[in-house]
């Protein structure tokens, strides 16, 4: 399969399927770093010029999104579908077992991170989890994400996983790669789904495309601007959108 990509205001979005996705990533196909996008990450990045160099210089942008799978759908991907990040996490678990994959969790709190792990050693035995880290809840200093990489490195991390919120943990990863050979994955809220600390909509909500309206009822105060600014935002970015070029880096 040859990957395209779709321009969408300032962000180019690979438009890989989630089984193609996961395979590159398990397999090492794909290194440096790879972001979940949604309406809420372009719409910011579109009024952010860090955040939309730090996308648009990426490994890979997958469309994390019912309505932006539905909109790579219209532009004539016809097999384009969401890129869910706790699945595509799962995917790359379960393939990367039969090559001793190297995993390193980066994000969240001790407690998430320690229900996560073992959440992920009930669910896909014999994953190989090489170290966790819980970060400060504040900027991280160019010496010390230079002291996590090497050490997720020294550790044998094949994958990093960040999850955090955005934008943060996009400008994260774009850091590490610049300082690593990994895969670094921002994930988001992954981490809490697979844990168990916070609780996923109904797969009917996601195919529907309402998501969003079950994590602004759980949680109204943190994403309420969130969802009512930056989605009206990734409507006009949407509308706005008229080129699809082919991908600088086809994955074969």
């Amino acid at each position: 399969m040859t990957e395209r990509q779709l321009r969408v205001g300032g962000v180019l979005v690979d438009f890989l399927d989630p089984s193609s996705a996961a395979d590159a990533i398990a397999g090492r196909e794909v290194r440096g770093d790879v972001h979940l996008c949604n309406a809420y990450t372009l719409a910011l990045a579109d009024e952010r010029p860090e955040l939309a160099a730090s996308l648009d210089g990426s490994a890979l942008n997958l469309p994390d999104g019912t309505p932006l799978a539905w909109f790579g759908r219209r532009r004539g991907f016809d097999s384009c579908v969401r890129v869910y990040g706790p699945d595509l996490m799962g995917e790359v678990l379960d393939r990367g077992r039969a090559v001793e994959l190297g995993h390193y969790l980066y994000g969240s709190t001790p407690q998430v991170l320690a229900a996560l792990t073992d959440q992920i050693e009930q669910r896909w035995p014999g994953v190989k989890i090489v170290g966790t880290e819980a970060p400060p809840f504040r900027e991280i200093s160019d010496e010390e994400l230079v002291a996590s990489v090497r050490r997720a490195e020294r550790l044998g991390a094949d994958v990093v996983w960040v999850g955090m919120g955005t934008p943060k943990q996009d400008l994260l990863v774009r850091r590490m790669a610049e300082q690593g050979d990994a895969t670094y994955v921002a994930v988001g809220a992954a981490f809490d789904f697979i844990a168990g600390s916070k609780r996923q909509a109904p797969n009917w909500m996601q195919r529907g495309g309402l998501e969003w309206l079950f994590r602004l009822a759980t949680e109204p105060r943190r994403l309420a601007s969130r969802y009512v600014v930056y989605n009206a935002k990734f409507l006009r970015l949407l509308w706005s959108t008229r080129q699809t070029v082919p991908a600088e880096n086809a994955i074969m």
